[in-house]
């Protein structure tokens, strides 16, 4: 049998053919039956799809993957990974690549190329650190998502919250019951 398996980081991941939707596309073109997806960081080694997918594959079947950073980012697991793999007789597939083989020059070219996702995920997050710590010079930063309501919403929804329900307030200001108990909570009302 033919399996598929992709990752993206994140959900919103799409760029350079890297969505889940690519990548599936891109798996049933190559023959894949059955395919497993993540939204899932490479940088974990279980992964919920990819856990679920070693405990189906068998011997003789074929492991399709468009890149070898969807399998795994650090050199390490890939190659812990994929040599497993190649030792319970499993095909592994490589797209970009072409098949992986347990041969001297096979392994070299795996180890170099696993190598470098390493290598270029390390660098992604050295540069978001450097990003970061720039922000963080500018007078008006602050860390994390933005607010979604201002201090004079919330006030506004706190004086209504004495004369009404929170599902009345919650209708009025469109503020979630969650975020008015919060924001009590904040205020020591509670």
């Amino acid at each position: 049998m033919k399996i598929g398996y992709g990752r993206v980081s994140t959900k919103g991941q799409a760029r350079d053919g890297n969505s889940l939707e690519a990548q599936q596309k891109i798996l049933k073109e190559a023959g894949a039956e059955v395919i497993y997806l993540d939204a899932f960081t490479g940088t974990k080694k279980h992964r919920p799809e990819l856990d679920k997918l070693l405990i189906e594959i068998k011997e003789g079947d074929t492991l399709i993957v468009t890149k070898l950073d969807r399998i795994a980012r650090s050199a390490t697991q890939g190659i812990e990974l994929i040599n497993s793999l190649l030792e319970k007789g499993i095909v592994v597939h490589i797209l970009n690549m072409g098949l992986m083989d347990n041969t001297p020059t096979g392994r070299l070219i795996r180890t170099i190329m696993l190598a470098f996702a390493e290598f270029e995920r390390d660098m992604i997050v050295e540069r978001t650190q450097e990003g970061k710590a720039i922000a963080k010079m500018n007078p008006g930063f602050s860390e994390g998502r933005p607010k979604k309501y201002t201090r004079q919403q919330l006030s506004l929804a706190m004086k209504l919250l004495g004369d009404n329900s929170y599902k009345q307030v919650e209708e009025m200001t469109g503020i979630s019951k969650s975020t008015l108990i919060r924001e009590r909570k904040r205020l020591g009302k509670l």
